[in-house]
């Protein structure tokens, strides 16, 4: 509900800056677009309406051991062949199976065929619809694509997954999916200020990231600095299953076609500055942190992996926590704070590995977006780091963007994607690569003798 509220709440004063700032019109708003976080995972009375338990959001590890329970079902190694997507605690898969095995009402309700299911944009639409009164009830096929349900080839529920993760589709309601960019199929707002104007776009976040970065071309790649870090490279109409620990998942479905993109999705990158700022105290505010790295020239050998939630791509290791290395008497603050960023970039160097390796054609640019992607510094670094150019655009909100794109392309704003690309204009700042081949391999040879060190912290067995 109090996803629901911030929405609300958002659209209020958007629209009032809109009008009284700006000196629009609420009457020239045509449509409505939403994004969201992907993965979290909400239940809901089909009856009702009403929530089940609370949201589970996609960081969340209390599904740890039903994961192990069922990596070692029959089938579980062709499940990724199907869906995309690598049996972990990232999906919304095992934590709706958690609710359902952990939540009284949540059983209740699925032993009689009330139970919804639905991630945030299903969520969303469905109460600013009206709840059950509409029965607005959808999910794109980006959404689709991170439940572990969807085939990642025919867009729909597939049988063997659902038998699979012993679901009965009798007593359970999933979601309509859908295309990104719809007239009809979200419905239109219910009350409130934008009471009637239709929601003509849904995309999952760093779906609609891609889309906001205009990486509508084969062979591009956007990374958002967010809570997380999110890389997606577009590979066409044709799903490519990565064999080097990533994901295959629908990046936009405008057209008759969906276009498929290879994603690494690392847990933690914003939310380790706030880490440094909350639990030691060392800035005050999250964009002091480059000032910080700045009062010193190097890590000094300070190496911070920071596998919060164990680590994501391209790496998958549950077991992992936060660890840091090469302390020394010498050890500064800025130190840290400088292997707080470097983190960051060295899960994106090794994702984008894994990409050249799945792809077979290297990167030569990189698109970038999100909180971190403000400080220079960090944004150099990751130049440095990967030897590849960083493009950041001055709008940096690709995200809301991208689900502006798509609800315009269902109105009418644009008529296809290349009247996007001619007119949704802006410049950008680029950093290119100063450090040398020697220099970026001894540091990420450094990280990746971290990354294996950090194994094993919770239970002391390799995943």
């Amino acid at each position: 509900m109090e996803l629901v509220s911030s929405a609300e709440t958002c659209i209020a004063k958007a629209l009032e800056d809109f009008q009284h700032t700006l000196g629009h019109r609420a009457d020239q708003i045509v449509s409505v677009g939403i994004t969201n976080q992907r993965e979290t995972t909400i239940v809901w009375d089909w009856k009702t309406g009403e929530p089940l338990h609370n949201a589970i959001v996609w960081t969340d590890v209390r599904t740890q051991q039903l994961v192990r329970e069922l990596k070692t079902k029959p089938g579980a190694d062709k499940l990724q062949d199907i869906c995309g997507e690598p049996l972990s605690t990232y999906p919304s898969a095992a934590k709706l199976l958690w609710i359902i095995r952990n939540s009284p009402q949540a059983r209740e309700a699925y032993e009689q065929g009330r139970l919804a299911f639905g991630t945030v944009d299903t969520w969303l639409i469905y109460k600013l619809n009206g709840g059950p009164s509409q029965n607005v009830f959808v999910t794109d096929a980006t959404n689709a694509s991170r439940t572990m349900f969807m085939n990642i080839r025919t867009l729909e529920y597939d049988p063997a997954l659902l038998s699979f993760f012993e679901l009965d589709t009798s007593k359970i309601h999933l979601p309509r999916i859908v295309r990104s960019s719809e007239k009809a199929a979200f419905g239109k707002i219910g009350t409130g200020l934008l009471a009637g104007v239709p929601i003509t776009g849904c995309a999952g976040d760093q779906s609609a990231a891609l889309v906001g970065q205009k990486g509508f071309s084969e062979g591009m790649a956007k990374n958002t600095y967010g809570t997380g870090c999110f890389l997606l490279y577009n590979v066409g109409q044709e799903p490519v299953l990565s064999q080097h620990g990533l994901m295959s998942t629908v990046a936009y479905y405008f057209g008759d076609k969906p276009t498929y993109a290879v994603e690494g999705s690392i847990a933690v990158a914003g939310s380790a500055v706030k880490f440094i700022m909350n639990n030691f105290g060392f800035i005050q505010e999250s964009h002091k942190i480059s000032e910080l790295a700045e009062t010193v020239e190097d890590s000094d050998g300070c190496t911070f992996v920071t596998a919060f939630s164990g680590l994501f791509a391209p790496y998958w290791i549950d077991s992992a926590r936060g660890t840091i290395f090469g302390i020394t008497p010498h050890t500064q603050r800025g130190h840290v704070a400088r292997a707080t960023l470097e983190a960051t970039c060295f899960q994106t160097k090794a994702i984008l590995d894994s990409m050249e390796s799945d792809s077979g054609k290297p990167l030569a640019e990189l698109a970038v977006d999100g909180g971190m992607s403000n400080s220079d510094l960090c944004m150099q670094m990751q130049a440095d780091c990967t030897g590849i150019r960083v493009r950041r655009p001055y709008m940096r909100e690709t995200t809301a963007l991208g689900a502006a794109i798509a609800a315009g392309l269902a109105s009418g704003v644009w008529d296809s994607i290349e009247e996007v690309e001619r007119t949704v204009q802006g410049g950008d700042d680029v950093f290119e690569p100063r450090s040398s081949a020697e220099e970026r391999s001894a540091k990420f040879g450094r990280w990746s003798k971290a990354v294996q060190m950090c194994r094993g912290w919770v239970d002391g067995k390799d995943e």
